[in-house]
């Protein structure tokens, strides 16, 4: 790729350099983390005023996009996990949305009794033997989440599902259930030692603690899922409109 702008072209200099910056970013050699060149080599490089490179960097730096560090320079910002609380997804619609390949570290199923906690929410007797699907999913660089899904038996599940799909495509093709409704907890933690382990992050590191209470159109509990986030891998934007 050559760095490199049109200085006839009608379009503003600094508007070319943002969207060369843009396509940069993309690059191998500068996604996820990696140092662009320094400022004044750049500006020198391209023919222009540092001022003009900062308008660039100040609006992709706005946008979470680049990360500045004084005196050391500009990087490009690790891809975070999205999440927007004016909607919402299974895991694998997410990572999607927001053009991420993730891998399952972990996919496991098993019977389990359940608690007061989940007996409540689903409105069954303690000990009531539900499914539990557990997933570490990650990127090539690590696992960077831990789910347990626990799911109401009036569903129908078995166990022998290919919940290697997206869960609520699975639930909505195969069972006819519709999930509907998501209520749902977010509490910063320090990461425990299973935590840790699972996440190969230190003991007492901060994760984020996500529970998702998921009803059916008619208010019915299907699913409690809980999740545990690393804190440098995962964030929440919300949406609010007065």
């Amino acid at each position: 790729m050559k760095l490199q702008i049109d200085h006839k072209s009608p379009i503003p200099l600094h508007a070319q350099v943002e969207n060369l910056l843009r396509e940069m970013i993309e690059m191998p050699e500068y996604k996820d983390g990696a140092f662009l060149p320094k400022e004044i080599d750049l500006a020198k490089r391209l023919g222009i005023s540092r001022n003009t490179l900062r308008q660039a960097t100040n609006k992709l730096e706005y946008e979470g996009l680049l990360i500045r560090k004084k005196g050391i320079g500009t990087k490009v910002a690790q891809k975070l996990v999205t999440t927007h609380l004016n909607h919402w997804h299974s895991f694998t619609q997410e990572m999607n949305e927001s053009g991420i390949n993730f891998k399952n570290y972990l996919l496991s199923v098993e019977w389990m009794k359940v608690d007061e906690k989940i007996s409540s929410f689903f409105e069954i007797e303690i000990g009531t033997e539900v499914l539990r699907l557990s997933r570490l999913r990650g990127d090539d660089e690590g696992p960077f989440v831990y789910f347990e899904s626990y799911f109401h038996p009036r569903i129908g599940l078995t166990g022998n599902e290919n919940f290697s799909r997206p869960l609520y495509e699975l639930l909505e093709e195969d069972f006819n259930i519709v999930p509907s409704l998501s209520r749902e907890n977010i509490k910063a933690r320090a990461a425990s030692q299973i935590t840790a382990k699972r996440l190969e992050i230190e003991q007492g590191d901060p994760v984020l603690m996500r529970e998702r209470f998921v009803f059916d159109p008619g208010d019915r509990p299907l699913e409690y899922n809980i999740g545990f986030y690393k804190a440098d891998k995962f964030t929440y934007s919300i949406d609010i409109k007065r």
